[in-house]
């Protein structure tokens, strides 16, 4: 049992929940029979270091921040300026990738004029050991992992709290300890371990494994102390770094060893930070960060709609017209047919609007009470996607049900009297299942629809400093029937500075890729797609998707997909083929002469842990190039999901700068933003370097995508949330 505590006041004042003592001191100072936590992070705040990750000020601690942090940090430093960026996807690991552009040093003339030289470096810490009573918080990280290497780092690190005051004491290798105060403890265990060899990682990106915890170590720390001011928090550190060892032949000065600054909390949101920095040098930084697991927005949607008799509206003369334009204006579900079943009323069609589907189904409940025939009991939603039945919910008829209503997930299929996931029928079942309903709605909704929107591209991180390009997109489509349509987008260029794309980087594989500063430059009005696409039902489980025409800005070409997803299973199976042809640069009609044959196995496995989906794919890429692509992901309950991938080739050192192909992405739901609930997403990623390795066809849908309402997910919380 933990030892939970409650913040009070300034005063710092606790109750023990063991023991119900009340607490006017350090949480460490009493302990009862029970094994004993520390209070949570409200007590001591965090702060993200210089470049990125909680830490003081160079330094960084044992600390971690709640988990679903983002936080973007901007440090200048002379000669550096640190942009960090930092996520906290669990409890135990904080993640991040850090820019640090370089003010006196320059990539060469020959490459980028008079730009300042930039690098990248991907940072990860490990908490070991949980605070306690008598023992402290441990963590183990690793900067610049991934990266150049230039500021590679590898640390231990302990921090304790006592009253406002959180102590925090560690040991580095490499950048960290450059300072070299003895030497390396772990050289007992092997020669290897004494003598730090800058390893040669190529043009970067690799894993530095031959460095890790090697060299002459020295030891950093320091003291955080939160103010009685609360905004304020005070800090000074002792670093292991002399700076006669910096990148690039770039020796600092250094008057002292100790750092000192300051960080102004000014809202949830904003931090302000200034230091002075080995003896000699101001620092100013800003921390934006939010917490994306628990962010929210308030909605303004419409109430549920007033309950009656049942079959009132139907007596009142309202028809089943009627009925879907309330499913569509109150529930959030585009109506495709209405049909009696016996005693069943069946709703077929696709929620557009509430993530969560037993809102939908509850609101929809409410309205069917309204128009159905007193004899109907029960209520049956069948969901479908693209033409494809993914499954069917069956509720009684009474608008709010009560308790008994729920009822075990892993029983519902014994369950005769209540159907969940009735559409794991085969397709010609489900035909057969149709022609025995009596239909009283049915409409095949709007053949051609359209939509403006706007577009932003970037890129940051290469000799051609930030670029950028802002689009107009017009995005169309065309239905033939409910398992097949066209879809385009046309994109106009309004404003960019890509004509500054000037490096391309050298690459011994077929530019599948890297041509991107030509299609970028030479395409003012593109044709980004213009594909049709199909879907069956090919059995039980299996779905099926095939898709021919101009599939992205730079390949038109033909493919298909096939997928095993069993309702209500943590694991999928899906298969892609496609034969692909380069397009013209300008992005309109023309081809390249480059045509290849890619595709994928990729398994999708729900882990069961802290909601983390987990895909792993084998295959041909772009450049035709073997090998595999490994992603984790997490959602959280807010619906933000953050992912990370990694792509490892046969391509060997024919890949270039960056090792393997690696990147993250985050997708949010967009009603985040805004006061009207919405299934739609948003997704940003970003990727550091652009490499004809490990290149991957962007496809425009994928099966695992329109099949999601095979899962369940947390259907149960949600309904006992709307119940409420």
């Amino acid at each position: 049992m933990s030892h939970q505590l409650q913040k009070v006041g300034r005063l710092r004042q606790h109750v023990c929940a063991l023991c119900g003592s009340l607490l006017v001191c350090l949480p460490a100072a009493h302990v009862c029979a029970e094994e004993s936590d520390v209070p949570d992070s409200d007590v001591a705040p965090v702060f993200q270091a210089d470049y990125g990750g909680v830490g003081l000020l160079e330094t960084p601690t044992a600390r971690m921040a709640p988990v679903g942090t983002f936080s973007f940090t901007y440090s200048e430093v002379d000669p550096y300026t640190h942009y960090g960026f930092s996520f906290q996807p669990f409890e135990w690991m904080e993640a991040g990738f850090r820019y640090t552009q370089i003010g006196n040093r320059l990539y060469g003339r020959s490459i980028a004029g008079d730009r300042d030289y930039l690098d990248k470096g991907v940072d990860v810490k490990f908490s070991l050991l949980d605070e306690r009573a008598y023992t402290p918080e441990v963590s183990l990280g690793f900067r610049d992992f991934g990266g150049t290497g230039l500021f590679g780092s590898e640390y231990l690190v302990a921090n304790k709290r006592w009253y406002d005051f959180d102590f925090s004491l560690g040991l580095g290798w490499g950048y960290l300890g450059s300072r070299g105060d003895f030497g390396n403890p772990i050289g007992v265990f092997s020669e290897q371990y004494k003598e730090r060899i800058d390893e040669d990682t190529g043009q970067g990106g690799d894993f530095n494994l031959k460095q890790l915890f090697s060299g002459r170590t020295s030891v950093f720390g320091g003291i955080q102390y939160h103010t009685p001011f609360e905004p304020l928090t005070l800090q000074v550190e002792y670093e292991g770094n002399d700076y006669e060892s910096e990148p690039l032949n770039n020796p600092q000065e250094q008057d002292s060893p100790i750092n000192v600054g300051a960080r102004l909390q000014v809202n949830d949101y904003l931090t302000l930070s200034a230091a002075w920095e080995r003896g000699n040098t101001a620092m100013l930084g800003a921390t934006l960060s939010v917490n994306l697991a628990t962010i929210t927005q308030p909605k303004s949607d419409p109430a549920p709609v007033a309950v009656g008799e049942p079959g009132a509206a139907s007596a009142q003369g309202q028809g089943w017209d009627e009925a879907a334009k309330q499913l569509s204006a109150n529930a959030g579900i585009r109506t495709r047919r209405i049909s009696r079943d016996g005693d069943s009323l069946v709703v077929e069609g696709s929620p557009n609007r509430y993530r969560n589907t037993a809102e939908a189904e509850l609101r929809a409940n409410r309205i069917l009470h309204n128009f159905a025939d007193p004899d109907i009991e029960r209520f049956r939603y069948r969901w479908v996607d693209r033409g494809i039945v993914t499954r069917e919910d069956s509720l009684p008829r009474a608008p709010l049900p009560a308790d008994p209503f729920i009822i075990n997930p892993g029983s519902v299929f014994s369950d005769e009297d209540y159907r969940f996931g009735v559409a794991s029928v085969a397709s010609s079942s489900q035909r057969a299942q149709r022609e025995t309903e009596q239909p009283l709605y049915d409409d095949f909704g709007e053949v051609f629809s359209w939509r403006f929107s706007p577009g932003f591209r970037q890129n940051y991180g290469g000799p051609d400093g930030y670029l950028y390009q802002v689009l107009a997109k017009l995005d169309t489509q065309l239905k033939t029937d409910d398992h097949g349509w066209f879809s385009g987008t046309l994109g106009y260029t309004l404003l960019d500075n890509f004509d500054q794309f000037d490096y391309t980087a050298d690459s011994d594989l077929p530019r599948v890729r890297t041509f991107v500063a030509q299609y970028l430059d030479e395409t003012e009005l593109g044709i980004y797609n213009l594909q049709y696409t199909r879907t069956a039902r090919l059995a039980d489980n299996w779905f099926g998707m095939a898709y021919a025409g101009y599939l992205e800005q730079m390949y038109a070409g033909a493919g298909g997909e096939i997928m095993y997803r069993p309702f209500n299973s943590r694991v999928a199976l899906g298969l892609d083929a496609n034969w692909v042809r380069q397009r013209d640069f300008d992005t309109q009609f023309g081809l390249r002469d480059y045509e290849t044959w890619v595709g994928n196995a990729t398994a999708y496995i729900d882990t069961g842990i802290k909601d983390v989906l987990a895909k792993v794919s084998v295959g041909r890429y772009l450049a035709e190039d073997i090998g595999t692509t490994i992603d984790f992901s997490r959602e959280f309950e807010s619906g933000v999901r953050l992912g990370a991938y990694a792509t490892f080739t046969d391509a060997g050192d024919d890949y270039g700068e960056g090792g393997f192909d690696k990147g993250i992405y985050l997708s949010m739901p967009l009603d985040l933003f805004f006061n009207k609930s919405s299934r739609g997403y948003a997704a940003v990623g970003w990727q550091p370097l652009t490499r004809d390795g490990g290149a991957q066809l962007a496809r425009r849908y994928s099966l695992y995508g329109l099949t999601s309402m095979r899962a369940i997910d947390d259907y149960w919380e949600s309904y006992e949330d709307v119940k409420r």
